[in-house]
This record gives C-alpha cells, sequence and structure tokens, in this order.
C-alpha cells in the first residue's frame, strides 16, 4: 500500500500559458459574523498564534478556552456589531477594495499582475489564497502586508503562515516579502494629505493624537523595532503637516492583559489633554492603513467617550487611508517597487517585436 504523501496535490501543468505574477495583500484579519459564536472561533485562532501570544501552550490554552474566549467573545460581537456595514466587516470590505485598486493601478502601469487579498486569522486566510494563485498559474508572488509598520506580532506571523503553506508544497512559487514602509515617502504623503483634507473641512485641532496599535512593552526590550518603525513614521508626519512637538502626541491603544504594554496608552493620554484644557482633539491612526474595530470602535466609540467625559468640548477622529488615491498609488509604487525584475510587463505583439527587429538590422547596416 502506498504511503500518502505529506505534500498537497498540484494543480495541472500549465503547459503553453504564460506563467504569471501575483501580489498576495495581507491584513490582520476579522471575524465571519458579529456574532459570539463566529467571534470566539477568530480569536480563538488570532490569541494561539505564538508570535501573538508568547506564553507556552500548556499554560496558555487552559486560560484562553477556559476563560478569556467563554468571557470575550460576547463582549467583542456586540462591538464588531456596532460597526458592521450591510457589505460586511469593515477592514474585509476595504482590503478588498484596496486590493483591486492596486491591480488597477499597476495595470494602467502595464503590469500583468494578479492581487488577490488575504487574512492572516480568518477568512479568506493565507493559505487558500495562496492555493488559489497557484491553480491560476502565478508562479511569482510577492506578498504585501498591509502593516507599514514591523513588528513580529504582525509581519512575521504572515510570513510564518506563508512558510507552513511552503512546507506542505511539492512546486513552490518564487516568494517576495515586503517587511516595512513606516517611512516610505509617498504612504506619509497619502496620510498627510488625508488628514490635511480633514482639516480643510472641520478645521484644525488644538492636538493631533497618532495612535498606534500596542505591543506588549517586553517585545521592544527583545529588539521588535516597532515602537521605533511608529515614532519615525510620526516624526515624518509631524513634519510633513508642519506641526511642532507640542502639537501632537504619540500613543498606543489596544492594551490587552495585564502585562505593561507600549505607552503612553491613547484613553488616558485624551483623558488627560481633556482635563488639560485641551477643547479639541483629533485621533488619526496611521497605522492602520483600512478602518476596523480598532480604529471605528474603539477610538471613534470608546476614546472619544472618554475625551469627552473628562471634558473635552469636540472630538474628531479622522479616517484610516481607505480608498484615497495618494495611498493606492504609494502601494502601487511600493509594490512595483518590489516587483522589480520579475517579467511583468504585457509580451510585446509579433508585429511590434518584427518591427523593432528591422529597425535593428537597418540601422546595424548603416553603421
Amino acid at each position: 500500500m502506498r504511503s500518502s504523501s505529506p505534500f498537497a496535490a498540484e494543480p495541472p501543468l500549465p503547459h503553453g500559458r504564460p506563467s504569471l505574477t501575483a501580489v498576495l495583500y495581507c491584513n490582520l484579519g476579522t471575524p465571519d459574523e458579529p456574532t459570539a459564536a463566529a467571534v470566539r472561533q477568530y480569536l480563538a485562532e488570532f490569541l494561539s498564534d505564538p508570535r501573538v501570544v508568547e506564553i507556552p501552550a500548556v499554560v496558555w490554552q487552559p486560560l484562553l478556552r477556559g476563560a478569556i474566549l467563554p468571557l470575550r467573545s460576547a463582549k467583542s460581537a456586540a462591538k464588531y456589531a456596532s460597526i458592521w456595514t450591510a457589505e460586511g466587516s469593515p477592514l474585509k470590505v476595504w482590503t478588498e477594495k484596496q486590493a483591486r485598486l492596486l491591480q488597477g493601478w499597476l495595470g494602467e502601469r502595464g503590469h500583468r499582475v494578479i492581487v488577490r487579498p488575504a487574512m492572516r486569522y480568518g477568512n479568506p486566510s493565507i493559505a487558500s489564497q495562496l492555493d488559489a494563485l497557484k491553480a491560476e498559474g502565478a508562479t511569482r508572488i510577492l506578498v504585501l502586508p498591509a502593516y507599514p509598520q514591523y513588528s513580529g506580532t504582525t509581519t512575521a506571523s504572515i510570513v510564518d503562515a506563508v512558510a507552513a503553506w511552503s512546507q506542505r508544497q511539492r512546486s513552490l512559487p518564487e516568494l517576495r516579502f515586503v517587511n516595512r514602509y513606516h517611512d516610505q515617502h509617498g504612504y506619509i504623503k497619502a496620510l498627510a494629505a488625508r488628514i490635511g483634507r480633514h482639516w480643510l473641512d472641520h478645521g484644525r485641532p488644538d492636538h493631533l493624537v497618532m495612535s498606534f496599535h500596542g505591543v506588549p512593552e517586553r517585545t521592544r526590550d527583545l529588539g521588535d523595532p516597532y515602537f521605533c518603525e511608529c515614532q519615525k513614521t510620526a516624526r515624518l508626519l509631524a513634519g510633513q503637516l508642519g506641526l511642532l512637538p507640542e502639537h501632537y502626541s504619540v500613543t498606543f491603544q489596544s492594551r490587552f492583559g495585564k502585562a505593561k504594554w507600549l505607552e503612553p496608552y491613547t484613553e488616558p493620554s485624551v483623558r488627560a489633554l481633556a482635563q488639560r484644557g485641551v477643547g479639541r482633539v483629533d485621533v488619526v491612526c496611521p497605522g492602520f492603513t483600512a478602518d476596523c474595530l480598532e480604529t471605528l470602535e474603539e477610538i471613534g466609540q470608546e476614546v472619544r467617550d472618554a475625551f469627552l467625559g473628562a471634558g473635552g468640548k469636540e472630538f474628531h477622529y479622522i479616517p484610516c487611508l481607505n480608498d484615497d488615491g495618494p495611498w493606492i498609488a504609494a502601494l502601487g509604487a511600493l509594490a512595483e517597487q518590489h516587483l522589480a525584475g520579475w517579467p511583468t510587463q504585457e509580451p510585446a505583439k509579433p508585429d511590434a517585436l518584427a518591427a523593432t527587429r528591422e529597425r535593428a538590422l537597418a540601422m546595424g547596416a548603416k553603421q
């Protein structure tokens, strides 16, 4: 009896069909529905990733399954329900739209490239999208995270997921990865343009808060560059906006558990601003490229209530880059840079090749 192979079945070899180049555009993830059951499934996958929670599984899993998921799932589902749209989860909707627009931008530049969205946790999974790309004939795949700042908890986890898929493949595509673009000029300019349009419509605030997703302080001590990259993004953005240091703050949100996370925390910081007499605060989230639970609910609702409850007069959440034209152009330029050297341009037509050859021969004869 033949033993089963450890490798997945391969799609038919694409004889006579040109190989394709693809971009896999990866975001964090979202539950399929704003229900306790769907959120529990999503959180179980997310919080079981050792990149996210660096506690031995033998200690962590009983706590996760026995206490955290039963208590957290229903509460989180209610939060998701408050921001859910008719099209579904905002993060998934925006990520899918960004992928379509990125493919369009690259196509207008003459690149024959497939762009597919994927989620590190939830659907569509990284593995399922890689399978689909292979089936379509993709032999070169650029993995592009939706995270501008590198972190082991996010960017490296995407690499882990691609590596896990690769271990099950007999025929591997060429793979490239984008690690970071926290200081890319186009990204910074797109953020500044987004903020500038908001201020043109609503006036300028007394203070701007740049809120980034938090990670445990311990990861910084162990060498994760995320904190430094957030600070650099903030400095470059402030410079683009012409802000002095006293006009803005850099904070960190979405703390989980009792351990110390990167500080200062966003909600206490905006409370302190209100108590100091700052009348209007605007909050922008430069580390999120698509609006999601952490921006729309945590910042747009919870942090807003905290600021106004502490005596603040006016609060504005400035939406993420989402489908802004300057952002899609920056994303396209980033992808184009990392695709360099791969044959992505449309092949020339035979008539055009023949004409080029004849011109070259004619020039050679004259010499």
